[in-house]
């Protein structure tokens, strides 16, 4: 792979890193609600998620999600029950995405972690898109393995590098916050969100 090869890969990947998705608002409710420290460590667990689907995709996890209609539908649900849980907590959480200027005590670093790589493991779509990116890079002329490694790692940066700027928003994302109504209102948004991403995902067709 040449350098050539992997800047154009990295300019064709930032559309796709950036744009909103469950693992993009899941970094957004952590930073509203538990400070840009909570959402490294999420992020952290969403760009674990991306490599391993990285290593998916060289493995032959593609072939299998294409071949096997169980092993979709199986992670389909999962991934879909997952995000609806979410929406319905995020919702129903009372104590808001800030109070009183404060951030509210986050969960333990490795349920942060854990939460985002469910939700980057069990998401389709994501695959989707590995799936769609990585070939048109890949040469047989090089290890396929090696190839997909640096693809995959690149991409999991990108997103990680993402969500990172999401964390560092944290200060005027709380400045736009200090409303109680702003804070419910985002917090039902947010919940709708999950929602709707895990009732989309529930009806995807391979």
């Amino acid at each position: 792979m040449t350098l050539e090869v992997w800047l154009l890969f990295i300019a064709v990947s930032l559309a796709p890193a950036i744009s909103p998705g469950p693992a993009v608002f899941l970094a957004l409710s952590n930073t509203l609600k538990f400070g840009g420290r909570a959402t490294i460590w999420s992020a952290a667990g969403n760009a674990l998620g991306l490599f391993i689907l990285g290593f998916g995709a060289a493995l032959g996890l593609g072939t299998i999600m294409e071949t096997s209609a169980i092993a979709f539908t199986v992670l389909k649900f999962i991934g879909a029950a997952y995000l609806i849980w979410l929406g319905i907590k995020t919702w129903r959480d009372k104590s808001g995405l800030i109070e009183e200027g404060q951030n509210t005590l986050p969960p333990q670093k490795h349920k942060l972690f854990s939460t985002a790589l469910i939700v980057s493991l069990t998401n389709p779509k994501a695959i989707v898109v590995i799936l769609a990116l990585f070939p048109p890079f890949m040469s047989a002329e090089g290890s396929a393995l090696f190839q997909a490694t640096v693809l995959s790692a690149t991409y999991a940066v990108l997103c990680f590098l993402n969500h990172l700027t999401i964390a560092l928003m944290g200060g005027r994302l709380k400045n736009f916050m200090s409303s109680v109504k702003r804070i419910r209102l985002v917090r039902r948004v947010l919940g709708v969100t999950f929602v709707s991403f895990g009732a989309l995902l529930a009806s995807a067709q391979r």
